[in-house]
């Protein structure tokens, strides 16, 4: 291939508050604040050296307007926009200085509709690792994943293994073979994408690494002194698939961010996905207790990266157990 995909980076998320986010997420999650204007507030981990990892932007309605990924030069994103055209797939180019901090980017309505945004400069900062001092809330580290719902997974895992150079680390299957659900990687853990089988295209959630399970659980103690209880969805848990611990929230716009720590490395070549049956209850939840019905249910609308519209809904290839609706 000519070009390297390095990890999922950013994530642009449309609020219609930006105090009411403010709150959130940076009182009772600890994200630092980089920067901020009227309309919007650029966010990041106290791991991170790039300007932000999330962006929330002030807008009538919540959606996701696109979800980035870092390459290694500006000549990878040529090549990235010539295999989507071939693809079949509407680009979009931004050039330097039109998003705050950011070189060059490239936007692209995947191949299940998805926002995708790809870039190779970004303003850097202070890491902030060992600033102790600076640990608030989850003390969160650094973005992690996203989690997506699409029409076809199998369709998305193909294109995102042979197309952009994607490995697969786990997958649930059905009795017959076809594939419900891919956890997908770049870096060496257990994902920077995950599909699951639902109507989409949507976003489900975006992953933060925290750095230690403890971390989690001194969470739900700072949202609930906050009164953020409601804001709890599913968890503390362990997941079967990545091994990972888990809690699951709801942002006051309804976007699902999940805390995450403690999957696996995978960077070995001869790596073999994991594979879970779709009818094993201990895929989701390692310790058995089941999720609520929202958490199939509701996902966030994602945006057309050209016109700026929302992305119509498609039926889902394989028999749903579940349906899911947008916030």
């Amino acid at each position: 291939m000519d070009y390297n995909i390095i990890r999922c980076a950013r994530a642009i998320l449309h609020v219609k508050d930006l105090e009411a986010s403010r709150k959130f997420y940076i009182d009772a999650l600890g994200f630092i604040e980089t920067e901020s204007d009227e309309d919007h507030m650029y966010l990041r981990g106290l791991e991170e050296h790039t300007h932000h990892s999330l962006v929330l932007k002030k807008a009538e309605n919540p959606a996701v307007e696109a979800l980035g990924y870092k390459v290694s030069s500006d000549r990878d994103l040529d090549a990235l926009a010539l295999e989507f055209e071939q693809s079949g797939c509407e680009v979009k180019w931004l050039e330097k200085g039109e998003q705050h901090a950011l070189g060059r980017a490239l936007r692209v309505q995947d191949i299940a509709g998805l926002p995708l945004e790809f870039f190779a400069e970004m303003e850097t900062v202070d890491r902030l690792l060992q600033r102790y001092d600076l640990y608030r809330g989850s003390r969160m580290q650094r973005i992690d994943h996203f989690n997506c719902a699409v029409s076809d997974v199998e369709a998305a895992y193909i294109f995102y293994r042979d197309k952009l150079g994607f490995a697969c680390s786990e997958y649930t299957d059905t009795a017959d073979g076809s594939i419900w659900a891919a956890w997908l990687h770049r870096k060496q853990n257990v994902h920077d994408v995950a599909f699951m089988n639902s109507v989409g295209p949507r976003l489900h959630h975006i992953g933060f690494w925290l750095p230690d399970q403890l971390a989690l659980i001194h969470t739900c103690d700072v949202l609930a002194s906050m009164g953020y209880g409601e804001a709890i969805e599913r968890g503390p848990g362990r997941h079967g698939l990545s091994n990972a611990f888990f809690l699951y929230l709801r942002d006051p716009d309804g976007h699902r961010i999940e805390l995450y720590s403690g999957d696996y490395l995978t960077s070995d070549p001869d790596f073999k996905p994991i594979r879970w049956d779709i009818n094993d209850p201990m895929r989701q939840t390692f310790w058995g207790h089941a999720a609520p019905d929202k958490w199939f249910q509701e996902a966030s609308a994602v945006l057309d990266v050209v016109t700026g519209e929302e992305v119509a809904l498609q039926p889902a290839k394989l028999a749903q157990h579940k349906p899911t609706f947008v916030i």
